[in-house]
C-alpha cells in the first residue's frame, strides 16, 4: 500500500510539475509565430523552462559585444544532470583529450549539441528553438531519449544579430503580416540582421574564433565534443527545407560512418516529412569541406555535423512563394522543431553505435593519424609575435604542441616553396605532431594542399595557417614528437633611463598595436627606409625609431614607453647614440615621422557589410585606433580635411563627378586612400586612377552552341577563385611590404585581375609560374598571370593604395591584417 501511495504521488508531482511548464504561446506576450520574439523574452522563457522543469539546468556561457546573455540549457534525466560533469569527463576521455579509463557506468550516454541562430536574421531558428524544447519536455517519448541522450542547446547563437532583426522587423511591419514580397517587411536595410555587431558571419568563425561569441562557445564546445551536432539555419523563402545528407565535396577525412549516418538520420527526417507533405531536398547546395562551418567543424572534431535549413529568410511572417503558396513563421517553426526532435529520436536509437563509431575515430586518429604529413616544423626563427598569434589560435582548437627538444634532421616539404628540403630541427622548433588527439583538426589546418574531390563548392578551398601567418613552416612524413612545452619569451625590455632613442623591430601585429598605442599616448614615432646597424645590431626597413629629441616635449619618455613594451610583450632595444656602424645615421631623412592616421571608414549600402565590418573590427580590436564611420553616401557633405586616410571596403561606389573631383583633389593635396578588393572596380579607369582591368584572356568564358546545357555550372567555374592562396612577389624596398618580405601568399577570393599599373609602384605581384594552393578556374587562373595584388601610386603630395585581394578577409589571415598596417602607417607619410 505505501509503495502504491509512493508511486501516486510522483506521477501527481511529474504531472503538477509539467502543468507548471508553459508553452512559448503561454508565456510570451504573443502566440509563437504571431510575432518574432525579442531576445529578452527569449532568455526569460529559457529561463522559465529551467525553473519549471527538473530535466533542464541553464547557464550562461558568455556575452556578445552588445552584453547579451549567451545561454547553454543542458536537457537529460535526472540521474545525467546530477553526474553531468562526470558525463563530460567521460566523453573527453573517449577521444583522449582528457587521459585516463572512462567509466563503465557512463559509457552508454550519447551528447548531441543543438545550435540556432548564428545568423541573426534566419530568425525561425531561435523562435523554433523555444518550442523545440518544450515539445521534448512534453513528448511521450521523452524520458526514453534522455536515459541515454544529454542534449546541449544552444537557443541562440548571435544575439545582437537577432535583435538587430526582431526589432528592425517588429517596427516596420504591418499589425496584419503583409504577404506581397515587395512589401517593405520583405526589405531588410544594411547590414541586415545575419550578421553579428562587428557584422562578421559566426557561421564562417567556428575555427577562426576571431569573434567573442565564437571564442566564448567553442571553450565550452571543446568541453564536451559530442557525437551529433545540428546547426538551424535558414536559406530563402522559396527553397524547399534541406537536411542531411550533405552535398559534395566531402573532405577526404570524413569518414565513411559519418557520411553513412547522415542518410540514417536524412531518412527518419523523410518520414515525418512525407507525413506531412513538406517537400524537402538533401545531397545539394550545402557541402563538408571549408572547416569552420557549424556542420563542417564538428564533423572533423568526430561527430555527425549537420546543417538544416528551412526556407525563410526575408520571408517576415508570411510571404507568397514563387508557386503561389504562403509561407508563414508558423510553418517554419514547425518544420525545425520536428527534424529537431527527429535527431534527438534517431540519434538515441542509435547511442551505442554512434558512441562506438566515435571513440573508434579518436582511437584512430591518435594513432593512425589521415593524411601524408605526420609532423609540422615551425623553426624558432619566425617572428615571436607570429608564433605568440599561431600558438593561441592552436590553443583555442585543442591542437597541442612543443619544442623539438633536440636537433634531428627530416626530410619535409617547404611551404615557402613548394620543394622537398632537407631540414635541420632545431631544439627550440616548435613541433606539432599529428599524433594527437585532435590529429584531423591539426591535418585540416595546417596542411600546405586541401584535396578538393569536387571544384564546385560552397566557399573558401585554402586556409592553411603557416601562410594565413605568414610563418615559416615545413610538413614531414616522417613523426616527430615534441618532447617539451613550448612557450612564448617574454620581451626584453631595458630599464634605463638615459636613452638617446629606442627601437622596435616590425615583424607582426603585434607591433602595430603597439605602434597604435604609442602613438595615441602622444608618443613620436619614425620608421626606417632603409637597413641600418647599430651597437652591432642589424636592422631593417620598417624598424620602429622612438627618439628623445622627437619626444623631449612629452611628460616622461623612458618610464611609460618601456611600461607600454611590456604591457605588449614587445622587444624594445635602447641605443645611447644617434650614430650608426652602416646605414643612415638616427637623424637622417631616412627614418620618416608616422602621422598619427585619422581614419574615414566608409559604411552603408555602397558597401560589403561583412567587409566593412572587417576593417571596422581590425581598428576597433585588432589594434585598438581611433576611426570615424561615416555612411559612404553622405561623402558629398563631409570635410575630408578631417582626415588624412579614406578606407573603401568591397563594395561599388558610384561617385558623381564632383565627388569624384573632391576626392582626388583631397588625395592631391596630402590625403591616402586605400581600397580594398571590389572598391578598386570604383576606381579603375577614372580620370587620376592608374588601376585598369587587366585584358581578358578570351578563353573559353562563353559557352559554345554545342556545349551541353547540364555541363554549364562546371564551365562557369573555370573563371572562378572561390577562394585560393597564390603566392605573391613582394618588393621589399617599398614600405608596403615591410617586414613581410620578399614575397606574401596572399588569399584570393575573386577571379578579378588588374594590370600592373603605369604610373607608381606594383609592389605585389603575380608571375608567369603560379604557385597556388586550393582551387582556382582554369581559366582565371590564366588571368591572374603577370597582374598586379598590390600597388600604390602617388599623386600628388597624397597615394592611392589599391589591395585587390582583401587583406582583412574574415579576420584570421594575420599576416594580411599586418600587411595593411603598413598601408596605414607607413604608405603616404
Amino acid at each position: 500500500m505505501k509503495k502504491l501511495f509512493l508511486l501516486a504521488a510522483a506521477i501527481l508531482l511529474s504531472v503538477a510539475s509539467r502543468a507548471q511548464l508553459q508553452s512559448p504561446s503561454d508565456f510570451l506576450p504573443h502566440e509563437l509565430g504571431a510575432q518574432f520574439t525579442p531576445h529578452h523574452l527569449l532568455v526569460q522563457y529559457m529561463e522559465h523552462v529551467a525553473e519549471q522543469s527538473p530535466l533542464v539546468e541553464l547557464t550562461e556561457y558568455g556575452r556578445t559585444n552588445k552584453d547579451r546573455p549567451l545561454l547553454l540549457a543542458f536537457i537529460g534525466s535526472s540521474e545525467n544532470l546530477n553526474r553531468l560533469d562526470a558525463i563530460r569527463e567521460n566523453n573527453l576521455k573517449r577521444t583522449g583529450v582528457l587521459e585516463g579509463p572512462t567509466d563503465p557506468a557512463l559509457n552508454d550516454i550519447l551528447v548531441i549539441w543543438l545550435s540556432f541562430g548564428v545568423h541573426g536574421n534566419e530568425a525561425a531558428g531561435p523562435e523554433s528553438a523555444m518550442n523545440a524544447i518544450y515539445e521534448l519536455l512534453n513528448h511521450p517519448d521523452r524520458d526514453t531519449w534522455l536515459a541515454n541522450t544529454v542534449i546541449c542547446y544552444d537557443p541562440t547563437i548571435n544575439p545582437d544579430g537577432y535583435d538587430r532583426y526582431t526589432h528592425w522587423y517588429r517596427n516596420v511591419s504591418n499589425v496584419i503580416p503583409d504577404p506581397k514580397p515587395s512589401a517593405r517587411e520583405h526589405d531588410e536595410p544594411w547590414p541586415g540582421g545575419r550578421v553579428n555587431h562587428y557584422l562578421f558571419d559566426l557561421n564562417r568563425d567556428w575555427a577562426w574564433q576571431t569573434q567573442v561569441e565564437s571564442r566564448q562557445r567553442m571553450a565550452r564546445y571543446n568541453q564536451w565534443l559530442p557525437q551529433v551536432h545540428v546547426d538551424v539555419h535558414e536559406q530563402g523563402y522559396n527553397s524547399p527545407y534541406y537536411f542531411a545528407p550533405a552535398a559534395p565535396p566531402f573532405h577526404a577525412y570524413i569518414t565513411d560512418w559519418q557520411a553513412d549516418f547522415q542518410v540514417t538520420i536524412g531518412k527518419n527526417h523523410a518520414r515525418y516529412f512525407d507525413e506531412n507533405g513538406w517537400l524537402f531536398f538533401t545531397k545539394e547546395r550545402f557541402d563538408l569541406l571549408y572547416p569552420s562551418y557549424g556542420d563542417t567543424y564538428p564533423t572533423y572534431n568526430g561527430a555527425i555535423g549537420m546543417t538544416y535549413e528551412q526556407g525563410g529568410i526575408g520571408a517576415g511572417r508570411a510571404v507568397i512563394m514563387n508557386n503561389g503558396d504562403t509561407l508563414t513563421l508558423y510553418d517554419r517553426i514547425a518544420h525545425h522543431t520536428t527534424t529537431v526532435l527527429s535527431t534527438i529520436e534517431i540519434s538515441s536509437q542509435n547511442a551505442d553505435q554512434l558512441i562506438s563509431e566515435f571513440t573508434d575515430y579518436w582511437s584512430n586518429a591518435r594513432s593512425n593519424p589521415p593524411g601524408n604529413f605526420k609532423s609540422f616544423v615551425l623553426p624558432a626563427t619566425n617572428p615571436a609575435g607570429r608564433l605568440a598569434s599561431f600558438t593561441k589560435l592552436l590553443d583555442r582548437n585543442g591542437i597541442t604542441y612543443g619544442r623539438a627538444g633536440s636537433r634531428t634532421t627530416l626530410t619535409t616539404y617547404d611551404y615557402q616553396t613548394g620543394a622537398t628540403k632537407r631540414l635541420d630541427v632545431q631544439p627550440n622548433d616548435l613541433v606539432v605532431s599529428a599524433y594527437q588527439p585532435k590529429a584531423v583538426m591539426t591535418q585540416i589546418l595546417l596542411e600546405p594542399e586541401t584535396y578538393v574531390e569536387d571544384s564546385v563548392t560552397y566557399d573558401i578551398t585554402a586556409w592553411s595557417l603557416p601562410y594565413a601567418y605568414g610563418l615559416e613552416a615545413y610538413a614531414s612524413t616522417e613523426r616527430l614528437d615534441p618532447r617539451d612545452a613550448f612557450e612564448v619569451t617574454s620581451a626584453n625590455v631595458p630599464s634605463t633611463l638615459d636613452a638617446y632613442a629606442y627601437l622596435l623591430k616590425w615583424d607582426d601585429l603585434s607591433d602595430a598595436r603597439f605602434l597604435a598605442e604609442a602613438i595615441q599616448k602622444g608618443f613620436r614615432v619614425r620608421y626606417a627606409t632603409e637597413p641600418f646597424r647599430v651597437d652591432n645590431k642589424d636592422y631593417d626597413r620598417g624598424t620602429l625609431v622612438i627618439t628623445r629629441a622627437d619626444n623631449r616635449k612629452r611628460d616622461g619618455f623612458d618610464a611609460p614607453l618601456q611600461a607600454l613594451a611590456r604591457e605588449h610583450n614587445q622587444d624594445l632595444v635602447a641605443t645611447q647614440t644617434g650614430y650608426v656602424q652602416s646605414g643612415s645615421d638616427l637623424g637622417s631623412g631616412n627614418y620618416r615621422l608616422i602621422e598619427a592616421p585619422k581614419a574615414l571608414l566608409l559604411s552603408g549600402e555602397s558597401t560589403r557589410s561583412n567587409s566593412f565590418g572587417q576593417a571596422w573590427y581590425y581598428f576597433e580590436q585588432d589594434i585598438g585606433l581611433d576611426l570615424t564611420v561615416r555612411d559612404a553616401d553622405q561623402l558629398s557633405r563631409t570635410n575630408l580635411d578631417d582626415y588624412n586616410t579614406l578606407i573603401l571596403v568591397d563594395g561599388r561606389y558610384r561617385w558623381s563627378e564632383s565627388v569624384r573631383d573632391q576626392v582626388g583633389e583631397w588625395v592631391s593635396e596630402g590625403g591616402h586612400i586605400i581600397a580594398i578588393g571590389s572598391a578598386n572596380g570604383s576606381l579603375s579607369g577614372q580620370e587620376g586612377f592608374s588601376l585598369q582591368r587587366a585584358e581578358s584572356t578570351g578563353n573559353g568564358d562563353e559557352p559554345n552552341n554545342e556545349s551541353d546545357y547540364a555541363g554549364q555550372e562546371r564551365r562557369y567555374i573555370s573563371n572562378l577563385i572561390p577562394g585560393a592562396i597564390f603566392k605573391v612577389r613582394m618588393d621589399g624596398t617599398h614600405p608596403l611590404a615591410y617586414g613581410i618580405g620578399d614575397h606574401y601568399f596572399s588569399l584570393k577570393t575573386s577571379g578579378t585581375a588588374y594590370a600592373k599599373i603605369q604610373n607608381g609602384w606594383n609592389v605585389g605581384t603575380l608571375g608567369e609560374e603560379l604557385m597556388v594552393a586550393g582551387f582556382a578556374g582554369q581559366n582565371a587562373r590564366e588571368a591572374q598571370k603577370n597582374t598586379a595584388v598590390f600597388a600604390v601610386q602617388s599623386r600628388g603630395r597624397g597615394a592611392i593604395t589599391y589591395m585587390v585581394d582583401n587583406p582583412l578577409y574574415r579576420s584570421f589571415w594575420e599576416q594580411g591584417k599586418f600587411l595593411f598596417s603598413n598601408a596605414l602607417f607607413f604608405v603616404g607619410n
